[in-house]
């Protein structure tokens, strides 16, 4: 396959997997609406985090007893610490901060203020991380953050003082800092990496809820609430970090912030009516997928020298030897060194294009 058409289908797969994402985390929200009634908002929360942690770990379990463990690609130095300031940041922080906010601030307030974290991952992701963007890349990034400020407008900003917004705003900004930090070791395996965030973000969260007078459901509602956290939580984040792997973390986060405007069409597809800012959030929604879907970004560029480990077929960026054992399947994952190389192609700022412009 040329190399253009390598790079084309490496991009269109990070698209699909952020897309992805964001319908299964969209989808989780009317869903969740419906155990409300039997247990606490940071109680399902926690027992939907905790439930995809438990789930991703018995699907890795799995996988390592049908012996693809050897496929799996575990943080090591550095990378691990990356991965804890994620975890403590997305995972424990950030509900903490939540919690305290929505004591203080309306749930339609709370809701507005909650878009601010794609907009916090991609100023952090440009401005601190330097990731590259451009004009286009930025305009759309407002107009899907338009579309989901559209969706939370409700009531204007009610809270008793600033702490509860205040903390809210806090929590956004720990939720993008997570975002920004998992994208540095978005190159090891994707679902072991959600997977542990999973499991210390549930514990964390029900650990709070149960502190904050929480009282436990019956199994079943635990169960329910399990089995969504695993669909809707953990394979999204699964398909999260692999956007992030593929498209850097202002796009994968572009993306992502569709989740809202999907939940509320699902709404809409079960009784829910019609409304004039699901129509405009869409307007909004639509014109800023279509300037990144649009976007092609190609120059002549310069890879330095690298050694690093993950899942990879032989393409372009990968064009290494093998020990004389290598069955030849693909992909597959082992520590490989980049030698320096120098071309043109398009691509995203994924794992291999983190160069300055």
């Amino acid at each position: 396959m040329p190399r253009r058409s390598i790079m084309a289908l490496q991009m269109n797969r990070g698209i699909a997997a952020a897309t992805g994402a964001a319908v299964l985390f969209g989808l989780s929200t009317p869903l969740a609406k419906l155990l409300l009634e039997r247990m606490s908002a940071l109680l399902l929360a926690g027992s939907m985090y905790l439930g995809s942690g438990i789930g991703l770990a018995a699907v890795l379990i799995l996988r390592a007893a049908a012996g693809r463990g050897a496929a799996l690609s575990w943080p090591r130095g550095a990378a691990v610490w990356w991965l804890l300031g994620a975890i403590a940041s997305g995972g424990v922080i950030a509900p903490f901060l939540l919690m305290f906010g929505l004591q203080r601030t309306d749930a339609a307030s709370a809701s507005l203020i909650l878009n601010l974290e794609a907009v916090f991952t991609a100023l952090l992701a440009w401005f601190v991380f330097k990731e590259n963007f451009d004009r286009r890349i930025a305009v759309g990034m407002a107009l899907i953050v338009a579309g989901g400020t559209v969706l939370a407008v409700g009531p204007a900003l009610h809270a008793a003082g600033l702490i509860g917004p205040m903390a809210i705003f806090g929590a956004c900004l720990a939720w993008a800092i997570d975002n920004n930090l998992t994208r540095k070791v978005s190159v090891h395996d994707a679902m072991l990496i959600a997977c542990a965030k999973g499991l210390i973000a549930g514990i964390t969260s029900v650990t709070l809820a149960l502190a904050y007078g929480a009282r436990l459901p019956a199994g079943f509602a635990l169960m329910q609430a399990g089995l969504l956290g695993f669909v809707t939580y953990g394979l999204s984040l699964t398909l999260f970090v692999l956007a992030l792997r593929s498209l850097g973390t202002a796009r994968t986060a572009a993306y992502f912030s569709l989740a809202p405007f999907i939940g509320a069409a699902l709404a809409l597809a079960i009784g829910a009516p019609l409304t004039g800012s699901l129509l405009v959030a869409g307007l909004f929604m639509g014109a800023g997928v279509w300037l990144h879907l649009n976007e092609r970004h190609e120059h002549w560029h310069r890879h330095a020298a690298l050694s690093h480990e993950h899942p990879h077929s032989h393409d372009a960026h990968h064009q290494h030897r093998h020990a004389s054992d290598w069955d030849g399947s693909e992909p597959h994952s082992h520590p490989h060194v980049h030698e320096p190389l120098e071309h043109a192609h398009a691509h995203y700022p994924d794992i291999h294009h983190r160069h300055e412009h």
